[in-house]
């Protein structure tokens, strides 16, 4: 009798990691595909004004590199608060609560947008300041001010998308964001070739198509029955628990942005390196391909965030956990095969960004530590998801700055000047920062009470009920 209650026991357990990994994949799936698409809409800009001529191209990388450092990073990251406080009000029931959070998350990131316009409007003046080229400087000035809408319409996105995935509607967003590219790509050859803009035009059409996504998205949530309960209108109680709201973006920002600008500083510092043209070209490579295959874990990521805030706002914690435990296996195994690909197209892969054979050859010495790179950054990407869904934001943030800038940098730095590695270094500095990233990030996802982490979940989500919120 204890034999087949033990057999029983293990096969529901067993039909609870199963329905948990198609509940992931259900989530994960179209999220990838969000964050591909989006991610396509800079890079399918930047390839129109490549054909336009060196300078245009110069100056349009520049500004986009430049808007993503000061505008879209800070942007995402003000927007990560909503994983936390929607998804577990979502995971509460608490519905209407999350339109009050979205309201007073798109009352932040316009707030947030109106600085960083200023700093885009003077991008020129900024780059002559830190001594880049004034001929590129002045082409990049005049495509970020055509930016400069695109920062609003990128806020807005970034608080629709989250107020959509946390509710688990993510198909529509994959459909939406389908629906932008396409209509971008001919958006960029109307205005790069046809109007006479030439690259300004891609400048111009990144916000139009911003736009549109968020007129897509807006329409939606107005009118599709899915966000009946969760969208009742405008309220004044967004105004409320601005602080609150604070105090989970903020860390959250510095999170994601310590992060993203420690690979951005390691292309800046290569050119101060010994042929700096042949370091700068490679590491700039290694940091676009990285980038496209960390959009597989980022989806990942973005569904581990959701199961978790859900099921701690439901107060059901162990679910919330195995969440954690099948995200991560699955990311281990996705990151496993992507690397072995990037080993295995080493010798070929510098052929699709150059015809150099030195550019090739050092890139296919580039790629086993690009794949070693690929698998930590998987893992420390779902475990920063894990950490949004329970509002571990500020011990983010502190792990971040001591992985990176007390660790992983001044590695980074020694290894490419004082032991003269040149660009390898560099990069072994940020694989030392991703080892110490996922470390942290993995001691404090085994040591966590999760009992405590509903609780915690549920106190802040009925702290935040008024009369009016509450749900019938």
């Amino acid at each position: 009798m204890e034999i087949e209650h033990q057999i029983s026991k293990n096969q529901r357990e067993k039909t609870k990691v199963i329905e948990e990994v198609i509940k992931v994949l259900w989530l994960a799936g179209p999220l990838v595909f969000v964050s591909l698409l989006n991610y396509s809409l800079q890079v399918i800009a930047i390839m129109f004004v490549g054909h336009v001529g060196e300078l245009p191209l110069a100056g349009a990388s520049v500004a986009t590199a430049f808007a993503t450092a000061t505008g879209f990073n800070v942007m995402v990251g003000l927007a990560s608060a909503l994983d936390t406080l929607c998804g577990q009000s979502y995971g509460a029931k608490q519905y209407r609560l999350l339109g009050i959070h979205m309201q007073r998350a798109i009352l932040i990131l316009m707030t947030a947008s109106i600085p960083i316009s200023i700093i885009w409007i003077n991008t020129k003046s900024i780059l002559i300041f830190l001594g880049q080229d004034p001929e590129i400087s002045i082409e990049a000035g005049n495509y970020a001010k055509l930016m400069v809408p695109s920062i609003f319409a990128y806020g807005l996105i970034q608080c629709l998308n989250r107020f959509l995935q946390t509710q688990n509607i993510v198909f529509p967003m994959m459909f939406i964001s389908a629906v932008i590219t396409l209509l971008h790509a001919l958006l960029c050859w109307i205005l790069v070739f046809k109007s006479g803009l030439g690259g300004r035009g891609a400048a111009l059409a990144n916000s139009i198509s911003y736009w549109l996504n968020v007129t897509m998205l807006s329409l939606y949530v107005k009118f599709s029955p899915s966000c009946k309960k969760t969208w009742t209108g405008f309220s004044k109680e967004a105004l409320h628990n601005i602080p609150m709201f604070l105090r989970i973006a903020t860390p959250s920002t510095i999170m994601v942005c310590l992060e993203l600008w420690s690979f951005e500083s390691i292309v800046i510092i290569s050119g101060l390196l010994p042929n700096p043209k042949l370091e700068t070209s490679v590491l700039s490579i290694c940091l676009n391909t990285i980038s496209a295959a960390w959009m597989i874990p980022l989806g990942l990521s973005g569904a581990v965030s959701i199961r978790v805030s859900n099921e701690l706002g439901a107060g059901h914690p162990w679910a919330a956990r195995l969440a954690v435990f099948v995200v991560v296996v699955i990311t281990m195994i996705e990151s496993f095969l992507i690397g072995a690909a990037m080993i295995f197209f080493r010798n070929i892969w510098g052929y699709a960004y150059s015809n150099e054979v030195e550019v090739v050859q050092y890139i296919a010495k580039m790629m086993p530590i690009l794949a070693l790179s690929t698998f930590l950054d998987g893992l420390q990407c779902v475990l920063s998801g894990n950490a949004r869904g329970c509002g571990w934001q500020k011990i983010g943030a502190y792990v971040n700055m001591g992985s990176y800038y007390l660790v992983g940098i001044p590695l980074a730095i020694v290894l490419a000047f004082a032991l003269r590695i040149g660009g390898m270094g560099l990069w072994l500095g940020i694989i030392c920062a991703l080892i110490v990233q996922v470390s942290s990030l993995t001691i404090v996802t085994i040591r966590t009470n999760w009992e405590k982490e509903a609780e915690k979940a549920t106190a802040r989500v009925y702290s935040l009920i008024t009369p009016e919120s509450v749900v019938s």
